[in-house]
């Protein structure tokens, strides 16, 4: 299942993009299986078929999507992997870099942010 959100700051090709990656991850979208067509996707979400192509294309860009002529798009062998690779260097990136900086600022140690994930886990 994919949503858009519209009130979003995020551009919807963008967020097209994440919701079939998440798709995939969740195992909506398996490896070598078809997904929506840009066609389907643009009057689904009473989008413009360009903003989906956008997105579709920025898949395809990085190896997750590709296109059998007159069929439609599949899920690459090794999407699944790709995009939890690409995610994890994403969330090293944009959390827990920020953490150790902020850590560092704070003075806390190793063990001490050890023990604050672990009391929320």
């Amino acid at each position: 299942m994919l949503l858009l959100d519209f009130n979003s700051e995020t551009p919807l090709y963008l967020q097209l993009a994440s919701a079939i990656e998440d798709n995939i991850l969740r195992g909506v979208f398996e490896e070598e299986t078809q997904v929506p067509s840009t066609t389907e996707i643009s009057v689904n979400f009473k989008i413009n078929p360009a903003t989906a192509g956008k997105g579709v294309n920025l898949l395809v860009d990085d190896g997750i999507l590709y296109k059998k002529r007159g069929v439609g798009m599949f899920v690459c062998t090794g999407a699944k992997e790709k995009i939890m690779e690409k995610r994890r260097d994403v969330f090293y990136e944009n959390f827990i870099r920020t953490l150790l900086e902020e850590a560092k600022k704070l003075n806390i140690s190793k063990n001490e942010i050890i023990t604050m994930i672990e009391r929320g886990i």
